[in-house]
């Protein structure tokens, strides 16, 4: 796990701890499951370059281990 630090209205700290003592759970607990669920339903931008060339080719999806060998191959990435 990576320790980090959030800062919370007061509002949302007081309800964290009432949650926290009604469930008999620690807040550290909540806030993780609370993270996991919003990270897995958040949609995730796609990085950068994706769909934004054309190569004018339609087959490089079946062909990426091939293509990928041959510049490895030709050294290109050196």
């Amino acid at each position: 796990m990576v320790k980090s630090t959030v800062y919370l209205h007061e509002d949302v700290a007081l309800r964290l701890r009432q949650m926290a003592q009604v469930s008999g759970r620690p807040q550290a607990e909540l806030i993780r499951e609370a993270l996991m669920l919003y990270t897995e339903q958040a949609k995730r931008p796609l990085p950068r370059g994706i769909g934004a060339y054309r190569s004018g080719r339609h087959d490089l999806s079946r062909r990426t281990e091939e293509i990928l060998a041959k510049a490895a191959k030709a050294r290109q990435w050196d």
